[in-house]
């Protein structure tokens, strides 16, 4: 997500370096160049223009302070812009009121719902302890009934029997009663969705939403619709009390126009946004962390959540001992990093939020990606635990085996052996006396400008 955009602003904040301050003179290109690039990533021109301005008004004159540049500047003032405009901090769920919470999910046909109900249920399940009941209104489509029970199982949630032959309103009223009866915290109601806004729709909508009185009204949109997602939020916010936006999608969105829009736009906080098709790729919104993400920053907060929540810990800490009593690093530890690495979304979203990516050469940051990891995973599944203890013997006959049972080439095979070797080699030198400070020292002058050790 905002790859397009974080090279553009990249590049931008380059062209300031060696300039004394930020002057109204050579901050003119700068703004011209970051109004392209958000254009480009669709934001909607009323949120292009108003970011502009408030860029413009904070950085001219400013004078560089201690050991910033011009660009350095800039990039506080746009990081601080970017975070205003997407609503300046995370507003979770609110779930502190008298149980069932019932949470509504409006949206369009094909926008997400029925997976991000699925999704949200195992975010409060898992993260909150929470009882989930979630139940579909969507009577027009019988396979989306279907599709939530499915769904829920896989999550841990109890599912709300409905049928086609029901009306939306009386299935909602008996799901809300059931769920008191039950004693479930919150009650996720899926409704039915549209190709398009439609009187029919909102006033069915409006209806749902009077008979079980939401204590959240989410409205789940496309992100890669841009600036049409937020213009389809404020249809929905004008005929619904909406109390927050999920945007799903997000990880196929390389321009993000819609994050930087929706909430200008509707006045609503984004309150999460879908990062995969997985259940448990669902993250709560956080402004300041994806303004870091835009401008090449990272983001270290939620790289850090991800590894505690996914990371087997009792395999770190296998190496971990490993490495202390000075054994070997061998391939085995190696296929268990990825294995890791997947649990954590891929490379690409370990990727999207490091410091520094957005300066990496796009061929060279594809030459590290998901499809390579699964390659390398599997010739290492196709050895045996000799060979993965002892990559030393792996020879010619023993490469044709392990190239045919991984479905890849000998050279293949090669090429993540030489890999390896190299790794060994790093594993090594990270391991005597300053090894890893020195390699900390000699990134620096590769990290992106206002980020240092």
């Amino acid at each position: 997500m905002f790859e397009n955009l974080t090279q553009r602003l990249g590049e931008t904040f380059k062209n300031l370096r060696g300039q004394g301050r930020l002057t109204d003179s050579n901050i003119k290109d700068a703004l011209r160049e970051i109004r392209l690039a958000l254009l480009e990533a669709d934001v909607a021109l009323p949120v292009v223009k108003s970011l502009i301005e408030q860029i413009r008004e904070r950085a001219i004159g400013q004078e560089v302070i201690g050991n910033l540049t011009p660009g350095q500047a800039l990039i506080g003032v746009v990081r601080d812009e970017l975070t205003a405009i997407m609503g300046e901090y995370n507003e979770a769920l609110d779930l502190k009121a008298v149980p069932p919470v019932v949470v509504l999910m409006a949206g369009l046909q094909g926008s997400g719902k029925t997976t991000t109900t699925a999704k949200l249920a195992r975010l409060l399940i898992e993260r909150e302890k929470k009882s989930v009941m979630v139940v579909s209104c969507d009577v027009y489509r019988p396979a989306a009934i279907n599709q939530l029970e499915t769904v829920a199982g896989e999550v841990g949630a109890t599912f709300f029997p409905s049928d086609v032959s029901q009306k939306p309103v009386a299935i909602a009223k008996a799901a809300l009663e059931h769920a008191r009866k039950n004693f479930a915290d919150v009650l996720i109601v899926d409704t039915a969705g549209r190709l398009h806004v439609d009187d029919e729709m909102m006033g069915e909508i409006k209806q749902l939403h009077a008979a079980v009185d939401p204590t959240e009204t989410l409205f789940v949109v496309d992100s890669m619709t841009g600036q049409d997602a937020a213009n389809t939020a404020k249809a929905f916010n004008d005929a619904l009390p909406l109390t927050g936006v999920v945007l799903t999608k997000t990880d196929g969105d390389a321009r993000g126009g819609a994050a930087l829009s929706v909430r200008h736009i509707t006045g609503k906080p984004i309150k999460f946004i879908g990062v995969g098709e997985k259940t448990d790729a669902l993250d709560p919104f956080y402004p300041d962390r994806l303004a870091s993400r835009i401008i090449g920053q990272g983001d270290v907060f939620s790289l850090i959540e991800q590894a505690e929540r996914k990371v087997d810990k009792k395999e770190a800490d296998k190496l971990v001992d490993k490495f202390k009593k000075g054994e070997r690093f061998d391939l085995e530890d190696f296929r268990s990093q990825l294995v890791q690495m997947r649990n954590m979304g891929g490379m690409s979203s370990i990727m999207d939020k490091l410091p520094g990516m957005g300066n990496i050469p796009p061929q060279m940051q594809g030459m590290v990606n998901d499809k390579e990891m699964k390659r390398l995973e599997a010739i290492i599944s196709s050895m045996t635990p000799h060979e993965r203890s002892f990559p030393a013997v792996i020879k010619g006959s023993r490469k044709r085996r392990i190239a045919l049972g991984s479905g890849t080439q000998i050279q293949d095979v090669n090429r993540l052996l030489k890999q390896f070797t190299q790794m060994q080699k790093m594993m090594k030198q990270m391991k005597k006396k300053g090894g890893i400070g020195k390699m900390m020292r000699g990134m620096k002058g590769r990290m992106p400008p206002g980020m240092g050790f």
